[in-house]
């Protein structure tokens, strides 16, 4: 079998991968120990991000055509791929996390749901909270008027009923 017939289902695998992708991240890993390689695999996969390393050759073949060929031009040294399918800002989240904590792992380029960003773009992208984050915060910005008002019921009521309570005591006299 020839090597391009080995290498076909690879660059197929990654053209696939990141086809329907939200977010692709190109970091250069070198440098990082076995431990940290592996602590930051770990918070990937538990986030839904597919998290590997592959030829340099291999991911500009399967770039071409695709919204990620803009990263060609950043395929040198030791690289590795942050994909997700779901969430756009995960990869880049926390890969900028580790990327403070290991000086040596450095964020290069990525695109994110078909636009492409360098460094400083991640970089940006990386401080945007998650969407269940948002989301959160912005339940609670439409509960609260909610509950400042059930407040406010609740002690025109409380004030209502002691009223009440002294004119009853005071005609019963």
């Amino acid at each position: 079998m020839a090597k391009v017939e080995l290498k076909k289902p690879i660059v197929e695998e990654i053209a696939n991968s990141v086809k329907d992708a939200q977010s692709v991240v190109l970091v250069n890993y070198s440098g990082l120990t076995v431990e940290q390689d592996t602590i930051l695999r770990k918070e990937l996969r538990e986030a839904g991000v597919q998290y590997k390393v592959y030829k340099n050759t291999m991911m500009n073949f399967a770039f071409k055509g695709t919204a990620c060929e803009p990263l060609c031009q950043h395929l040198e040294g030791t690289n590795a791929l942050a994909i997700s399918a779901t969430d756009a800002t995960a990869p880049a989240r926390i890969l900028a996390k580790y990327a403070k904590q290991y000086p040596v792992l450095e964020l290069i380029a990525g695109v994110v749901e078909g636009n492409y960003n360098d460094k400083a773009g991640i970089e940006a992208l990386a401080s945007i909270p998650s969407r269940d984050e948002l989301l959160g915060k912005l339940l609670g910005s439409i509960q609260s008027p909610i509950s400042n008002l059930a407040r406010v019921l609740n002690q025109v009521a409380e004030a209502g009923g002691a009223e009440a309570a002294i004119a009853a005591k005071s005609t019963e006299a």
